[in-house]
């Protein structure tokens, strides 16, 4: 070998491994929906790779991640949908490419300055969601395909139907016979924030971020569950032919007049100048929005420029998006902590020198689990980047480089073997990250975490046992076990500090109240390991007693939609549990329903994604009723005003403290007729 292929050889090894890299990233971020590199990350090394491309052309290959973008196909052999179905795969009729990105205003700047003189620009905001293209014929939604791998893409038009943004049809006669709208589904920041509550809740993987969460929404194989998370959409580009209109911008103003969702926030631009100022203004604002964004994209006007400059084989040269830099800071990891859920699960803790982020003083972040430490290579002493995931939730990205004499006299120990709560061994499930208190009965967070999710709204909806009282009567003695809540006493519980018998007597109401509570609602209140709310009302339709359930196998289990072969092992094992079988039988002794017709499906969506509050009364039903008619439509009812409630449904006499908060948040009041009205 001479000396030249001496020198060339490890950059040739690095443009091998860049493409294995890339690919798997590209993998965990279309189709996993949990990346582990960031955005920019990302793009530095894609452009490290196309430099080394050029170098060496004989190494060309159609394959690389230069050329093609990445595939969020869900049956292309990497990933089926949830319950193992596929979605019809249809060729897209204009490839779905993906954007130039910078991330450097002075790259904006060059890029303005080389267009033509005097050529239109328009600035968007750019969305943070899944990429969707729709297809109307004749003014009707025929459909909603995702960008797959840009040739072709999966068709999610039931779930696309959800979205209360997107019109089914379009009744006007200005329309062309065929056009397609391309946008982003995301899911709100409200929405998110709720959505991980419930995963968090259930002690399931949380989201990282909307876009995640809104990728594996639309991949959902039931619409009414996608309906219920609230996915909503901007859509930014109109393709077809014999379209109205000779710029981007007069397309996207007619779009709105056809009742599409387009932002409000596009503007046409016409210098640098211009262009500067806009992501200024939106590097600020954009973090009052109700969606996730995560930089600007700038278009060039005029639609036959567009065409004149072209294509490369992954971007259109007319369009360039500018990502907003993550706001991150360098902090100390003062020390790892680790805590106990409810289904045993230890969870690290990273314990920061408080840094501010986005507004908001963070001082710990959660560390997932040992992989996360180990892949990042952190110990108590490192100075870490705290990055705000979503400007939401702070992560650790990284660290700086390690002072091995700074933390010299610290003691670097591993992940504990023992829970640090009760002491029991830990266990780790193969094919699971996390590490697992077997301890159930014994362990205390297990314990009152069972009580608090068995008591929760959702659950047995039990009103005045909150966290620290449940804490309270635990330490006590009075509480050890979920089926203890029927055995508590009204002198025992006024006797406790802070409570007293008005407050002993409201819990008591409410745990008399809880034994009417349905079956499906109490199967959820058990908290079997990974059977949320849907997945329980499911089971309770298939099986009407806690009877007939204890003797269900796992291949019956199994048939039930969405129960796969780990949530019925995790029911029958429940059900072997000599512990949870006695507490079973005094949850029967003392009232509770443990039998009984599953809650009714929802006849219509029209109610779907909207928490609505009933207050007063009313002259044409009753509340019950109304209620019934509100999940019967995929509503959801709720007990108090939040700046989550949708609207309240308002009768007569409604309550003053309701309708100020109404007031103070904003909340629409929605008459007894109007309801009626629209359903």
């Amino acid at each position: 070998m001479d000396l030249f292929s001496e020198i060339e050889e490890p950059e040739r090894e690095e443009l091998r491994r860049l493409r294995k890299e890339l690919e798997e990233q590209n993998y965990k971020y279309y189709v996993l929906n949990a990346p582990t590199m960031s955005d920019r990350e990302f793009d530095e090394k894609m452009h490290r790779l196309q430099d080394l491309e050029a170098l060496f052309p004989d190494m060309f290959d159609a394959s690389s991640p230069t050329q093609h973008v990445g595939s969020d196909l869900a049956g292309s052999g990497k990933r089926k949908a949830e319950n193992g179905k596929a979605f019809e795969t249809v060729k897209h009729k204009y490839p779905m490419l993906s954007l130039a990105n910078s991330y450097s205003r002075e790259e904006i700047e060059e890029w303005v300055r080389k267009l033509p003189t005097g050529v239109e620009i328009v600035c968007e905001l750019k969305y943070d969601g899944l990429s969707i293209s729709l297809w109307y014929e004749h003014g009707v939604l025929v459909k909603a395909l995702t960008r797959g791998d840009g040739q072709q893409g999966d068709n999610v038009i039931d779930n696309i139907k959800t979205i209360p943004s997107i019109p089914w049809r379009i009744e006007r006669n200005d329309i062309p016979q065929f056009f397609e709208l391309r946008g982003e589904v995301l899911l709100p920041w409200e929405r998110f924030e709720a959505l991980n509550k419930e995963r968090e809740e259930q002690e399931e993987p949380l989201f990282a971020n909307p876009r995640n969460a809104a990728s594996g929404t639309l991949k959902l194989q039931d619409p009414r569950e996608v309906a219920r998370r609230g996915l909503d959409a901007y859509l930014y580009y109109m393709l077809g032919e014999n379209l109205p209109g000779k710029t981007h911008f007069e397309r996207l103003s007619t779009a709105r007049e056809w009742g599409f969702h387009i932002s409000e926030a596009i503007k046409v631009c016409h210098s640098v100048d211009e262009v500067m100022n806009y992501i200024a203004y939106w590097d600020t604002e954009r973090k009052n929005l109700p969606v996730a964004t995560d930089g600007i994209v700038l278009k060039v006007n005029n639609l036959a420029q567009q065409e004149e400059l072209g294509y490369t084989a992954k971007t259109p040269r007319w369009a360039i998006a500018y990502k907003f830099p993550a706001e991150k800071q360098l902090t100390l990891l003062k020390e790892i902590t680790y805590q106990v859920g409810r289904t045993g699960v230890v969870t690290p803790v990273a314990n920061l020198e408080p840094v501010q982020l986005s507004g908001t003083m963070v001082q710990r972040a959660t560390l997932h689990n040992e992989d996360f430490i180990k892949q990042l290579d952190i110990r108590p002493g490192d100075r870490v980047w705290v990055e705000k995931g979503g400007e939401i939730i702070p992560k650790i990205v990284g660290r700086a480089d390690r002072n091995d004499e700074g933390i010299s006299g610290l003691v670097v120990s591993g992940f504990p073997t023992t829970c640090p709560e009760c002491g029991a061994e830990l266990v780790r499930v193969e094919g699971e990250a996390a590490w697992r208190c077997p301890n159930e009965s014994g362990c205390p967070p297990q314990i009152k975490g069972k009580i608090e999710h068995f008591v929760s709204r959702k659950a047995m909806d039990i009103e005045g046992l909150g966290e620290e009282t449940i804490d309270l009567l635990y330490q006590k003695g009075l509480l050890k076990n979920i089926a203890d809540i029927y055995a508590l006493r009204l002198e025992d519980i006024a006797a406790q500090e802070r409570l007293g018998e008005k407050s002993a007597q409201n819990i008591l109401d409410g745990i008399e109240a809880s034994k009417s509570v349905p079956w499906a609602r109490v199967l959820f209140a058990l908290g079997i390991r990974m059977v949320g709310e849907t997945t329980a009302k499911k089971i309770a339709k298939k099986y009407h007693s806690i009877d007939t359930l204890q003797w269900a196998t796992v291949e019956q289990l199994c048939a039930i939609d969405d129960v796969g072969p780990q949530i019925a092992e995790n029911i029958v094992k429940y059900f072997d549990d000599l512990t949870n079988l006695e507490i079973l039988a005094r949850l029967r002794q003392a009232g509770v329903q443990m039998e009984g017709e599953a809650e009714p499906e929802p006849t219509s969506d029209k109610l779907a994604g909207l928490s609505i509050v009933i207050s007063g009364t009313f002259a044409h039903h009753s509340r019950d009723e109304y209620k019934a008619m509100i999940e019967a439509n995929g509503g959801k009812n709720v007990g108090s005003v939040s700046k989550k409630t949708s609207f309240i449904l308002a009768g007569e006499n409604m309550g003053p403290e309701k309708r100020k908060k109404a007031d103070d948040l904003g909340i629409r009041l929605v008459t007894e007729d109007e309801f009626l009205q629209m359903l």
